[in-house]
């Protein structure tokens, strides 16, 4: 298993588009990709469990990959990230 934690720098916070991209983000792979904030944890392949989360500016998520490719699934996160200007 991998993980890493993220800082939302996001004004808007993990709103629909950026959460989409996320999510399009690991469909592809098959490993187990999970986002856990707030002090719970949704499947990343799952809109509707990202939205449930509620995140805003400044929470801290951390992202975990378990699987055969779930090094490039994590990477493909941090691109994701990195390219909607979420967060550091």
């Amino acid at each position: 298993m991998v993980e890493k934690t993220f800082t939302i720098t996001s004004e808007a916070g993990l709103h629909a588009r950026p959460a989409t991209a996320l999510v399009n983000a690991v469909n592809s792979f098959t490993a187990d990709v999970n986002l856990e904030a707030n002090g719970r944890t949704v499947n990343l392949k799952s809109i509707m469990g990202v939205m449930s989360l509620g995140i805003s500016k400044g929470t801290q998520v951390k992202i975990s990959a378990s699987g055969s490719d779930e090094k490039a699934a994590l990477e493909a996160v941090e691109r994701a990230i990195t390219t909607e200007g979420l967060g550091e």
